[in-house]
Order: C-alpha cells, then sequence, then structure tokens
C-alpha cells in the first residue's frame, strides 16, 4: 500500500432539492469519505481527491446525454480527471450520483438505501480508477471487486438476487 491509511479527500455537493424523503436519504460526507477510502486501500492507493455530486433526473439525463448518448437518468456517471502532461494530481475525478434513480433501484431491488449509495460509490471509484464492465470478463474483475469491497463493509453481494 502506498499509504498506511489512505484518506478520501471528498468534493462534497448537494445540488438535488428535490422530495425531502429522498434529500434525507443521503449519504453524510463523512461516509463518502470513509467509502471511498475503502476502496483506495483495498486498491493499495494513496489520498486521492473525488468529487461527489448529488442531482435530481433531469442532470442526470443531460449528462448521460451529453457524454453517453443516453437520454435517461442513471444511478451514477463518472468522470476520471485527466491530468495534463506533466501535472500530478491526486485527483480521481468526478462522480454524479441522481438521487431519484438510487432511491428508485434501493426500492426495486428490496436494498436498504444506504447500501445500495455505498455500492454506487464504490462501483463509481472503480470507474474513475479504469475499471470498467463493458465485456463479460471486465464485468466479472469488477464485480468480484465491488463484492470484496462491500463485503468489508458489511453489505451483501449487490449481485445476488433480494
Amino acid at each position: 500500500m502506498t499509504d498506511a491509511s489512505p484518506t478520501a479527500l471528498v468534493d462534497y455537493q448537494q445540488a438535488f432539492d428535490g422530495d425531502a424523503q429522498l434529500v434525507a436519504s443521503l449519504p453524510s460526507e463523512e461516509d463518502i469519505a470513509y467509502w471511498v477510502s475503502r476502496v483506495l486501500a483495498h486498491q493499495k492507493m494513496g489520498t486521492q481527491e473525488v468529487t461527489v455530486r448529488f442531482v435530481g433526473e433531469e442532470e442526470s439525463a443531460t449528462l448521460n446525454g451529453d457524454y453517453r448518448d443516453k437520454h435517461y437518468p442513471t444511478n451514477v456517471l463518472s468522470f476520471p480527471f485527466e491530468a495534463p502532461p506533466g501535472i500530478e494530481l491526486n485527483l480521481l475525478g468526478d462522480l454524479v450520483v441522481c438521487v431519484p434513480v438510487i432511491c428508485k433501484e434501493a426500492r426495486e431491488q428490496n436494498k436498504a438505501v444506504s447500501d445500495h449509495y455505498t455500492h454506487m460509490i464504490v462501483h463509481g471509484v472503480l470507474h474513475l480508477m479504469g475499471f470498467d464492465h463493458i465485456t463479460d470478463a471486465e464485468a466479472q474483475e469488477m464485480e468480484a471487486l465491488e463484492i470484496a469491497i462491500l463485503s468489508r463493509l458489511g453489505i451483501d453481494d449487490p449481485y445476488q438476487e433480494h
């Protein structure tokens, strides 16, 4: 491990102003930092900075359309930071988390909303680190990492049927 105790530096942005119950479901900045720190430790990385922005369906759909040509809101979008040549920063990138989608998926999947937020943050951070799930082999590798990290956080395999 490059740092015995990696720390996530989190820029926490709450841009969702919808239903009060959904706002109340949002994890704290401390929760986010802890979850990201656990991913960093698992991947043997040192301290990194991540922006996590909580949004509504409109902003999520706009970004998903602009960057992925998919015109609907999605649970989490990952935007890895690409430093210009010669610039070294411990900045992984940005995550955009759609609050209504997370809450809806958790309900549909019979999962605790907090567990689903944790999963989507872990999933998004792995994307920022370069992991993907386009091919079956990539998906298996990424899902195995998610399951292992979430297990250490006391969360069951998110891919099992509930």
